[in-house]
């Protein structure tokens, strides 16, 4: 071999090494602490699943002002005071939520954008007592506690992982978040009816703890103080037709929630408002289990943001 062919192949042995190094080089988050800092805004986000809301619905919010990615949370629930001779309060909620964040990763000369996509299930329940304190009016302490699962998947294939996110990959791809939230509300409920007009106002201010446990990927944990307090209102009256052999009446409702707490802000807004309208049918004249049935389309809104969603519930 000629020595000119020689240190061709010295050069290239030197060099296959090097561009072996320069590929295998780690990425790495651009900021190490985004990931925990997303996993309590995770739990902050469930907080707006897991705290009981008598306007329990689907909602749709986008802020493109705050750079939040688009979340859809769907909720369904209610509660029920048993009896007059036994006022004890039972209500319960089960939530869905999904939230698409975006993380950047970098290796020092390149940088990449890893689309995610959170999942997160939750139920809630509480207990309370109904005290009577005037006519119409009834104060009524709740112990509150859930339970929320999020599951995290990589909106992009397994090809990028080869490039070795480490640790930080364990809950981005395929990782657990499990949670449970102990806490209480107080709340002070008005009803009258009077005939076929019933009104409905309810104050309720509401603080859950939520924490991972285990069973959480080793890289990640969370927390989050929540607190919510809701002003809601509804009236129903009939609207002078009659359907199931009962008036079929309307309903107009209003809320407004202000949230405190590590949720605050969580999602571009501390405040949110909602407007609705919808009807009621009655099917009590039948003998079926469901004796109304109702329907309500509502408007929210709040600081840059804003969604709409469709209220469906029974009446037993």
């Amino acid at each position: 071999m000629s020595a000119a062919a020689r240190i061709a192949v010295i050069a290239a042995s030197l060099l296959v090494p090097s561009f072996a190094q320069a590929q295998a080089k780690p990425f790495s988050l651009v900021d190490g602490s985004q990931l925990q800092k997303a996993a309590n805004g995770v739990l902050s986000l469930m907080s707006y699943s897991v705290i009981p809301d008598i306007t329990s619905s689907s909602l749709s919010i986008s802020s493109a002002s705050t750079g939040n990615p688009d979340l859809v949370m769907s909720q369904f629930g209610g509660g029920f005071t048993w009896s007059t001779e036994t006022p004890l309060y039972l209500e319960g909620a089960a939530a869905y939520s999904r939230y698409d964040p975006s993380f950047v990763a970098t290796n020092g000369s390149e940088t990449r954008p890893i689309p995610v996509k959170w999942v997160s299930l939750s139920a809630t329940g509480g207990i309370g007592w109904d005290f009577p304190i005037a006519k119409y009016w009834v104060f009524r302490p709740v112990f509150n506690f859930s339970l929320g699962a999020v599951t995290s998947d990589l909106a992009i294939g397994k090809a990028f992982i080869n490039y070795k996110l480490g640790r930080e990959a364990d809950f981005l791809d395929g990782g657990t978040l499990n949670s449970y939230g102990l806490g209480g509300s107080l709340m002070l409920d008005y009803e009258k009816k009077v005939e076929s007009h019933e009104t409905d106002i309810e104050l309720r201010l509401t603080n859950l703890q939520l924490q991972s446990f285990s069973g959480t990927s080793d890289s990640i944990k969370g927390h989050a103080n929540s607190t919510t307090a809701n002003l809601w209102a509804r009236y129903r009256a009939p609207t002078g037709f009659v359907v199931m052999d009962r008036p079929l009446r309307y309903v107009l409702e209003c809320s407004h929630s202000e949230y405190f707490g590590d949720q605050r802000g969580a999602l571009g807004f501390v405040r949110l408002s909602q407007i609705g309208a919808g009807i009621e049918f009655d099917s009590s004249a039948y003998d079926i289990i469901i004796t109304r049935t109702r329907l309500v389309a509502r408007y929210a809104f709040g600081e840059g943001v804003s969604g709409v969603s469709i209220g469906f519930a029974v009446s037993f």
